[in-house]
């Protein structure tokens, strides 16, 4: 009898260790154990703080999160308020495109983030045709390269809001092929530690725009979306039916109803407290409603309103979205930021992903 009781028992753990085994395998590139999050923070150095060149952003007022974003392009001769990219740019030096100042290599040489992971957003507006015949390969692999030297987890977006198409008029055909052009490259580079985002804008298009669109099972390992004014659930859907975690790629409050735009200066104690039950409170339930595929977001924590790219721009040119501005929003902030659900910045959190 004895020793049936030892052989049931060892049968139990052999079948927990299966299913434990079999449950990670599941999970897609970086992807966190079940009802956990990355938090990452973004997305210009201001706005981040946390650097002695920038002491006034997000990390200078609260922990520093798992990640942060930051962008880059594969737009040679594209120019954006005065500057003029190379191709890269944003990356080992910086860039200032009109909203606020980009320079990755900050985060990689300074203890503060020694432990942070990056999440970058890939521009290839009016190149994407380029990118897929194989004009910027070269860009392609420097990418790769510096990509590979961070030896931390990276989540690039590429060609993130491809749907944006009033702003980013990306032609499918090439959008596609460009994508795969550059996870081929990447593979035959042996570069493991990049998790490949593929990010709507995240409202209007439905779930034939978005399988249109998709680049496929085998070379997309998140997908993502914006969460602005008026969030939208077809990526969540759509991220379930191709059993693909979510990335909130994208995320600040804008107040508004349909096509009005109502003031998001989280400096005025009455908008901050409309913002929190109107905007804070929905994007939370939301985190939590869905934590079974939403498995990391990012927090915009800018001054939107003066910043030269939205100063017009009738979605952004009321909002000021950093937190440490209002101490009614950072008190409930912090509250939500401390639960265990949010995985803080360490190697052991690498090793947890699967990193290195």
């Amino acid at each position: 009898m004895r020793q049936l009781t030892l052989l049931f028992i060892l049968s139990l753990v052999l079948q927990l260790s299966y299913a434990q085994t079999t449950s990670q395998a599941k999970l897609a590139k970086f992807e966190p154990p079940q009802g956990k999050c990355l938090f990452f923070i973004g997305q210009d150095l201001g706005a981040i703080g946390g650097l002695a060149d920038y002491t006034n952003g997000y990390c200078d007022f609260f922990a520093t999160p798992a990640g942060v974003t930051i962008y880059t392009n594969l737009s040679p001769g594209n120019q954006s308020y005065g500057y003029f990219n190379k191709g890269l740019d944003g990356l080992r030096t910086k860039a200032n495109w009109g909203a606020g100042d980009c320079w990755a290599q900050k985060y990689i040489e300074d203890t503060t983030f020694a432990h942070s992971m990056l999440a970058i957003g890939l521009s290839m507006v009016n190149h994407e045709k380029k990118v897929a015949k194989g004009t910027h390969d070269d860009l392609i692999k420097a990418l790769g390269a510096w990509i590979k030297s961070t030896k931390r987890p990276v989540f690039l977006r590429v060609g993130y809001e491809f749907d944006g198409w009033d702003w980013n008029h990306y032609k499918r055909k090439y959008y596609l092929k460009a994508w795969k052009r550059i996870h081929s490259i990447f593979a035959s580079m042996q570069i493991t530690n990049v998790a490949f985002v593929w990010q709507s804008k995240g409202t209007g298009s439905n779930q034939k725009v978005l399988e249109d669109w998709y680049p496929g099972d085998d070379i997309v390992d998140w997908c993502a979306y914006s969460y602005f004014g008026n969030p939208d659930l077809e990526m969540i859907k759509f991220a379930r039916k191709h059993h693909k975690p979510v990335f909130i790629a994208e995320a600040t409050p804008v107040l508004q109803t349909d096509n009005v735009y109502f003031d998001a200066d989280l400096k005025k104690e009455v908008v901050a407290k409309r913002a929190w039950q109107d905007w804070f409170e929905p994007f939370i339930r939301t985190l939590n409603k869905h934590q079974d595929v939403v498995k990391a977001f990012s927090y915009i924590n800018v001054n939107w309103s003066v910043q030269p790219m939205w100063v017009t721009n009738p979605t952004f040119q009321k909002v000021d979205s950093r937190i440490e501005v209002s101490q009614y929003i950072s008190k409930r902030w912090k509250k939500e930021m401390a639960k265990p659900r949010y995985l803080k910045p360490s190697a052991d959190l690498w090793r947890l992903l699967g990193g290195d």
